[in-house]
């Protein structure tokens, strides 16, 4: 007998608090976008960006993204609300608790919407999607566990042991069969398995300008084209493929020519301005950082630097700059810190450890 006969669908999707529906579908999309914004917060905040940006983007995000996909739901199945003999009003097309997101929408204008507060911001739009772009996944996975709640968008008849029980009479039932392929659950893990993808490619290759967004879309339609091939429920068709295979055909092909085309794209990507140490932030410091700490911080006792001590006290008055060891110095590196001493001023040349202090090492170059 096997250990798990089939997967049993939830008696509910929705359960009332008092005159409040909570309803699971809405559940799981709010939850997935927590997660997404969790994610990238932290992502951004390695790369360099100040903390606080990927919420603020959201705020243009979320309601942009929920918009598109409803329309692209309600575009491509039209006759669901509006035919001659449709099951539902026109004005259950509004109702998005019910169910129903088309991902392609969600994901074009809540690209719209980041785009435009990216302008406004003045960051990169391409810096933003490539550490948004795992946390998006993720949240794709979670909120496929609203069709799990709603008994939708399953697969055909299976006996499998991981078969998904449906209810009779639902759209897409086969009469005769009670359980279905769960491509719910296979969307969900696909997703999950594309995040951690996207994460080690980025620090593996070094992935930018929107390469990493664009390996996310090339994996998700190439996942979503065996998936929607699994389903049963009505779909317009084109030549023997669903109307979602189409769509997927076309998007991958588009994600991997923006790779080939990109794959030589350099130049810096601004992140915002970083803060500086509880005084602000210093627009010398504007620059792309990579996902991985930065390296710095010499041992004592090395050799010079380009960022020499070049300014002494006499512990009364204003620092005074040495021509010795400005001549001593690198051209460009003005924003070292000025060290305050009570004797001499550093001589030109002095260690990492003179008298005024230890001297941090030359910082990472940009990548």
């Amino acid at each position: 007998m096997p250990l798990l006969a089939s997967i049993p669908s939830p008696s509910q999707g929705v359960w009332n608090l008092g005159p409040i529906p909570i309803r699971a579908y809405a559940l799981c999309i709010v939850l997935g976008v927590v997660v997404a914004v969790w994610i990238g917060e932290r992502r951004w905040r390695a790369r360099g960006g100040a903390p606080g940006t990927v919420t603020d983007l959201a705020v243009w995000a979320v309601p942009f993204g929920l918009v598109g996909g409803r329309l692209y739901h309600v575009i491509t199945d039209w006759q669901i609300y509006f035919g001659s003999d449709a099951p539902k009003r026109p004005i259950d097309a509004l109702f998005i608790w019910e169910g129903g997101l088309g991902i392609w929408g969600a994901v074009a204008l809540g690209a719209l919407g980041v785009w435009i507060a990216c302008r406004r911001r003045g960051i990169s739009f391409t810096a933003v999607a490539d550490t948004l772009a795992p946390g998006v996944a993720v949240a794709q996975a979670i909120g496929r566990w609203g069709n799990y709640f709603n008994q939708e968008l399953f697969g055909g008849p299976t006996t499998l042991p991981w078969a998904l029980e449906i209810e009779p009479g639902r759209p897409g039932t086969v009469p005769g069969a009670s359980t279905y392929h769960p491509t719910f659950l296979y969307e969900s893990l696909w997703d999950l398995a594309l995040a951690g993808v996207l994460i080690l490619a980025a620090r593996r290759f070094g992935l930018r300008h929107g390469r990493v967004f664009a390996l996310y879309i090339a994996g998700y339609t190439l996942g979503r084209f065996w998936i929607e091939g699994l389903r049963v429920d009505p779909a317009h068709e084109i030549l023997g493929l669903r109307l979602n295979q189409w769509t997927s055909i076309v998007i991958f092909l588009c994600a991997v020519a923006y790779l080939l085309l990109s794959r030589n794209r350099t130049g810096e990507e601004p992140v915002g301005v970083l803060a500086g140490d509880g005084e602000g932030a210093d627009p010398a410091h504007q620059r792309d950082q990579a996902d991985e700490p930065e390296l710095g911080g010499g041992e004592a006792g090395g050799p010079p630097t380009a960022q020499e001590d070049t300014t002494a006290t006499d512990g009364t008055g204003p620092a005074s700059v040495d021509s010795a060891s400005v001549d001593s110095a690198s051209a460009g590196s003005d924003d070292a810190p000025a060290d305050s001493g009570e004797g001499d001023r550093a001589p030109a040349g002095a260690g990492a450890t003179g008298d005024g202090g230890t001297m941090p090492e030359p910082e990472a170059g940009r990548r």
